[in-house]
């Protein structure tokens, strides 16, 4: 009677090598994939929070400029609390806000073309009244950049949103 024959199934040194060396390549890549991932991640939280600021100062001179004409003095601080009330007539001179990383306002609205960001300030809403107001319309140009203590003449921001707003009165 024949003895059945056992083969024992297993991997040889050079198949486990191969297959270590190859896993730690795909690691590597992986890996070397992680910084340029959460630099996306980073730029897209500031995106959203820089529309978010963007929106609030839009609702903001939308329910400024409604008011029936005399009324400013009953209104009340817009939501953000810098108040834009009778801001439309100084066309000359851009306002320019400062806000904290969640979106809070840091600091009151300064006017000027560049002023210095106040300490922890993130974003700068700069806020530019474009044509003088008549008495239907009025236009202004509005950019949040980020990081506020750079100076939009001669820096570069690391990522700026820009609009124009043309309120009906």
């Amino acid at each position: 009677m024949k003895r059945p024959s056992r083969v024992n199934a297993a991997f040889s040194l050079a198949e486990v090598a191969l297959a270590i060396g190859v896993a730690g390549f795909a690691l590597v890549a992986v890996m070397g994939m992680l910084p340029a991932g959460l630099k996306v991640q980073q730029t897209s939280v500031n995106q959203t929070t820089a529309n978010e600021i963007m929106a609030a100062i839009l609702n903001d001179l939308r329910a400024d400029v409604r008011l029936p004409p005399g009324q400013q003095k009953k209104s009340q601080e817009g939501v953000l609390g810098y108040g834009l009330h009778g801001h439309w007539a100084a066309v000359a001179t851009p306002d320019t806000l400062f806000f904290n990383v969640d979106g809070t306002q840091n600091g009151t609205a300064n006017s000027g073309t560049n002023p210095p960001a106040p300490g922890g300030a993130v974003f700068r809403a700069t806020i530019t009244y474009l044509f003088p107001p008549t008495a239907t319309t009025s236009i202004a140009k509005v950019i949040v950049s980020w990081p506020a203590p750079v100076i939009l003449t001669t820096g570069v921001p690391s990522g700026s949103v820009e609009t124009f707003i043309a309120v009906n009165r």
